[in-house]
């Protein structure tokens, strides 16, 4: 009998390799969940958005070219991040808009290459959402998923297929919690300010979980948690739904 599980590569950025690995192998395991076929390279490094963002272009180039070679062969890319997605997917037309080949590669990579929740929501798994929990919780959209890669709702409509679960929004509009990569080095004493104005967007008593969908988000908003005694847990949407999917 033919397998007809989806064969998913995932690519897992460099935070998480480095620093919050549990968050890939909970993707791993909740697309595992969705009857996927789950495949990991382990030739793979960066994506090239630091390189990138410092203006280094050669470097960027370098790294990009072996994610590409590393993915070539890849029937869907599957990333936790939306800026690592939006760096593929928006930026690697413009690092190699002058090479003819490798702009072919990087068109045919462009349309593979999704962040989870556009994967479970585009490819109609919505439905194989199922589990039960009585948290509150309210959801923090990275930059890049918003504006690079259109995500609007899609993370709240996976939540809500969690049946219980109190979806809070937040107390004032969507604003950036202050990451920005290489931004929340250069200037510091302005990013914690920034997480800290997003945290306190999040001031419901009853919350329990922020949720996000990008590692830089919750790795800064971590740290300034623990500075301000900010009480929720900041979990991204895969550690989620590990926990209370059936």
């Amino acid at each position: 009998m033919a397998d007809t599980k989806t064969k998913v590569a995932i690519f897992i950025p460099c935070l998480i390799d480095q620093v919050m690995p549990e968050i890939g192998f909970a993707m791993a395991d909740v697309l595992r969940k969705l009857d996927c076929s789950v495949e990991y390279n382990p030739q793979q490094t960066c994506c090239g958005q630091p390189a990138f963002n410092a203006g280094q272009r050669i470097e960027a180039k370098r790294v990009a070219r072996h994610f590409i070679e590393t993915f070539s062969d890849a029937e869907v890319v599957v990333s936790p991040s939306g800026s690592c997605t939006a760096m593929v997917r928006k930026f690697f037309p413009i690092l190699f808009e002058n090479d003819e080949v490798l702009l072919q590669e990087v068109k045919s990579l462009q349309k593979k290459t999704v962040e989870i929740s556009e994967f479970i929501c585009h490819e109609n798994r919505l439905k194989k959402i199922k589990g039960q929990s009585r948290k509150c919780i309210a959801i923090h959209n990275s930059c890049h998923s918003m504006r690079e890669l259109g995500i609007t709702n899609q993370i709240e409509r996976i939540v809500a297929h969690i049946d219980g679960v109190k979806i809070i929004p937040p107390n004032a509009e969507h604003s950036c919690c202050g990451f920005g990569g290489l931004f929340s080095f250069k200037m510091p004493d302005i990013a914690v300010a920034m997480a800290k104005t997003r945290l306190d967007a999040f001031a419901d008593p009853d919350l329990d979980i922020v949720i996000s969908n990008d590692p830089g988000c919750i790795q800064h908003l971590r740290a300034e948690a623990v500075a301000i005694g900010f009480k929720p847990r900041i979990l991204h949407l895969v550690e989620f739904l590990q926990a209370e999917m059936k």
